[in-house]
């Protein structure tokens, strides 16, 4: 087979990007919208920047359907950081929160709420190496809030049912760091949402939280000053300077998914990729998926060989062939590709026919 002279990046984040938001952003560095000045020199508080977080806040709330009481900010800190600020704001020492436990970035979400209060874990499959999701789980009324992750990347599980936890009718909580705006949500349903920038929305090092005003100010701890949400949403996103060149690049990327139809559109071109590939996986038996398939992740296709003494060979041709990042997470082995929503198409058809080749080379 010919070598591909472009790379097709599948990794799992920081992850590919949309190439004309690669093209603005350059030029922005040299030359800020013709103003002669580097976007990372601008001052935050001008009406330069200014303009920037107004435009994004407005794209997000607008290609998420937002409602006036959920507030949108852009903080410093990736999703890690808001498995402590999210306890710290809404769980009170005395009460109870329910957290579900489907893989490393909701264990790492309980282990940080347990320092503030008290922790129900509804459901898990750890027990099954996080290769399912877990259904069955009951949440007491009074819980102070359900904690979702609703994409697992290490694991490649996504909920595509969360009506479970709308029925909940408590505040819902969610991780949304690998899918959000990658399919069609009821985004009003939530209390509050976090999601590190740098899967579908920009590059690392800023983090997006939604959150009802209604949720905050009702713990009885003292909050430290960067750690309550309410000091943030009064200052705009500007308590303190916030990652300037990280909400830029956040701010090209919603251009760039409004201009091409928004979440709808996006939705459809993700179904279609993973089905490509997912069906890839079905047809070959050198290929195997790891989970079930009811739970399958549109973002994080996880998948090993049949015969494991062939994975050091296909990844090798993969790096030959131009396939970048599809080494699955260090703690489960096997393959693993991102097919975050600025992906091409041609990208998953380049990997399957790669795929087909070394099957049939195996037959």
């Amino acid at each position: 087979m010919p070598s591909v002279k472009t790379p097709h990046n599948f990794n799992a984040g920081p992850s590919i990007l949309p190439r004309s938001v690669f093209e603005e952003a350059s030029r922005s560095l040299l030359d800020f919208n013709g103003t002669g000045l580097s976007i990372l020199e601008i001052g935050h508080r001008t009406p330069l920047f200014e303009a920037v977080m107004d435009e994004a806040v407005a794209l997000l709330r607008e290609l998420m359907d937002l409602d006036a009481e959920q507030e949108v900010l852009f903080l410093h800190g990736g999703a890690s950081t808001q498995f402590m600020q999210v306890p710290m704001n809404l769980l009170d020492s005395s009460a109870v929160a329910a957290y579900t436990d489907t893989g490393v970035w909701a264990s790492k979400a309980i282990k940080e709420a347990k320092l503030f209060g008290g922790v129900d874990v509804v459901c898990t499959s750890k027990g099954d190496h996080y290769t399912h999701l877990p259904k069955d789980f009951t949440v007491d009324p009074s819980a102070a809030y359900l904690h979702l992750t609703t994409n697992n990347t290490i694991y490649g599980t996504q909920w595509q049912d969360l009506t479970p936890f709308y029925k909940a009718h408590v505040p819902l909580v969610a991780d949304m760091s690998s899918d959000i705006l990658s399919r069609r949500l009821d985004f009003r349903k939530f209390g509050l949402i976090y999601a590190g920038a740098q899967k579908n929305i920009g590059a690392a090092g800023v983090n997006v939280v939604v959150v009802r005003r209604d949720l905050l100010g009702k713990v009885q701890r003292t909050l430290p000053t960067m750690m309550d949400y309410r000091n943030h949403i009064e200052n705009g996103s500007m308590l303190n300077t916030p990652p300037v060149f990280a909400v830029y690049v956040c701010l090209l990327t919603l251009r760039w998914l409004k201009g091409i139809g928004g979440v709808d559109v996006i939705e459809k071109e993700n179904e279609r990729k993973a089905a490509l590939l997912y069906d890839t996986i079905d047809a070959l038996p050198v290929f195997k998926p790891t989970v079930a398939k009811a739970d399958r992740s549109r973002m994080n296709v996880c998948f090993v060989m049949d015969n494991p003494d062939t994975q050091a060979e296909f990844l090798a041709l993969c790096q030959q062939e131009g396939m970048v990042g599809v080494k699955g997470h260090r703690s489960v082995g096997g393959f693993r590709a991102s097919l975050y929503n600025a992906l091409p198409y041609e990208s998953v058809v380049a990997l399957t026919d790669l795929m087909k080749h070394f099957a049939q080379k195996k037959a």
